[in-house]
């Protein structure tokens, strides 16, 4: 007796010049180089624009530290800090660090053109339809993390740890290295965290989770995102709260974004 043969699956084509065409191993990598290197290649170029224009690009790191910054302003918060720096090369590698961060972050949806287009010819057009709404919608995402971070959890995170203090004998002095470190995961840290829908929404169109399954974990969202604001913060509960909150509002955006149930491919 002879078994019945499996049904063979095709594997995936890659359209290379108008025709389907099988990439070999060594065809992706060399793909995956050139995503690469154009990924970088635009970083590069806009840090050292951000080098060479250094006036502007460091007022608006260190706005939220002025009197001036708009939370501040429309509750009417006199709140104002000063920076010191205790190490020779901290301003110089400040400096660096800066701009290459805010380069990455503008070439955000070039980066994510990138990686669209590698990935886009492994997948099949019903995958494709459903991978490429989340990559339109992830760089609005990416930017309205940056902007909570900016103009709300970063400057609430500042004036919390300067008016806080155990004794009145000692004197809150901020260092230009414990700024950028909250700086940067206030900011950069959260616009990646804000791609969490997008990333729900892949696995929602491809059938992988529904929103009945994320009803049912809605009851660990809430721990897995104190877990989360923990880490990204300097945990202390104030700012955890701060943060957990539009993180927790997230995962509720998810569930709407989910399908009601997954439909069988």
């Amino acid at each position: 007796m002879t078994l019945p043969r499996r049904k063979s699956i095709p594997r995936k084509k890659s359209r290379v010049a108008g025709k389907d065409t099988e990439m070999s191993f060594w065809d992706h990598l060399e793909a995956l180089r050139g995503t690469l290197f154009r990924s970088v290649l635009a970083v590069v170029a806009l840090s050292l624009i951000f080098l060479c224009f250094p006036k502007p690009l460091f007022q608006a790191v260190f706005w939220p530290t002025r009197a001036d910054f708009p939370l501040y302003r429309l509750p009417g918060v006199d709140f104002s800090m000063d920076l010191i720096n205790i190490e020779l090369s901290a301003q110089f590698f400040f400096y660096l660090k800066v701009a290459v961060l805010c380069g990455v972050v503008l070439a955000f949806p070039f980066i994510v053109w990138e990686i669209w287009k590698f990935v886009a010819p492994a997948l099949y057009e019903h995958e494709k339809k459903a991978v490429k709404k989340a990559f339109w919608l992830s760089s609005g995402l990416f930017y309205l993390g940056v902007a909570v971070g900016y103009f709300v959890v970063l400057p609430v995170c500042l004036m919390f740890f300067m008016n806080f203090s155990v004794s009145d004998a000692i004197v809150n002095t901020i260092s230009l290295g414990s700024y950028m470190s909250l700086f940067t995961s206030m900011v950069f840290l959260i616009g990646l965290l804000f791609e969490f829908p997008t990333v729900i929404l892949v696995l929602s169109s491809l059938g992988i989770v529904d929103r009945v399954k994320l009803k049912h974990w809605r009851k660990y969202a809430f721990v897995i995102v104190l877990i989360l604001a923990a880490f990204i913060t300097p945990s202390d509960p104030f700012s955890m709260f701060v943060l957990a909150v539009p993180l927790y509002g997230l995962f509720e955006l998810s569930i709407l974004l989910c399908r009601k149930t997954v439909e069988a491919q």
